[in-house]
């Protein structure tokens, strides 16, 4: 069973971010298996979906693929793992920038 995971990188991961016209560094990401990652789309409320996609126009939701992360995010992912198995996903819900990595 493949479960999430906090990665903190040596070197900085490049996300584009097309909205903004430019790519954005982290150095600080999660990877969250596809079936996990759809059913927290599912948990995402009006709000929360309109700025995912605000951050993340037209990405698709496939393994390899690498989203922006924002703090609306962070929060549904905590509550998402928090709802499905009573786990804690640490350094998430912190307001530090993170991107996002289907696995």
């Amino acid at each position: 069973m493949v479960k999430v995971q906090i990665v903190l990188e040596s070197k900085p991961i490049n996300v584009s971010h097309d909205t903004y016209r430019r790519e954005c560094r982290y150095i600080r990401g999660v990877h969250i298996p596809m079936k996990d990652f759809l059913e927290i789309m599912d948990c995402m409320t009006e709000e929360i979906r309109l700025y995912f996609d605000f951050h993340n126009p037209g990405k698709p939701l496939e393994p390899g693929t690498y989203l922006n992360g924002y703090s609306g995010l962070a929060r549904t992912i905590a509550i998402y793992y928090q709802n499905e198995n009573s786990s804690i996903v640490p350094m998430i819900n912190n307001g530090k920038d993170f991107y996002v990595k289907i696995i």
